[in-house]
């Protein structure tokens, strides 16, 4: 594949992104950020909301494991998952962890284990198609090109 059309096809995928609303606004203010003196930023951000991700649904698994759940620690854990999916823009995440909150404020169990399994899938996908982008920006990079705005 020649230059034009990696780039080409780096344009159609992170539109894409934007599209199907795996990704809002946020996310291309986090990209306005990056200059050639932090040329890695937005990985660094979001390999850093990828870490801080895991340890969250891992923390929010555990939590709903308990015999006695602390609602208003697990809500603590859903509110920065809010905040961090939220300033990368990664809208669907953002979006079902406010569902998840109103969850934990009623203290609905139910309503928490299936809202965790929908935010860890969104956030799955989300991982995935960042990942998928990232490297399609390297190839291009590898192959004397430049990422197109």
């Amino acid at each position: 594949m020649d230059l034009v059309q990696l780039q080409r096809q780096l344009v159609n995928y992170r539109t894409s992104l934007y599209h199907e609303g795996f990704l809002d606004e946020q996310f291309t203010q986090l990209q306005e950020l990056q200059d050639e003196n932090n040329p890695d930023f937005v990985v660094e951000v979001v390999s850093l909301f990828f870490e801080d991700s895991e340890r969250l649904l891992n923390e929010l698994s555990k939590a709903l494991e308990q015999q006695i759940i602390d609602f208003k620690r697990m809500d603590a854990r859903v509110h920065q998952l809010k905040g961090s999916s939220s300033s990368i823009g990664a809208q669907r995440v953002r979006q079902l962890c406010v569902i998840f909150r109103n969850y934990c404020e009623a203290q609905n169990v139910e309503g928490c284990l299936k809202c965790l399994q929908q935010v860890k899938h969104e956030y799955s996908i989300v991982k995935t198609k960042l990942e998928s982008m990232f490297q399609l920006e390297q190839q291009i990079l590898n192959a004397g090109g430049s990422i197109p705005v």
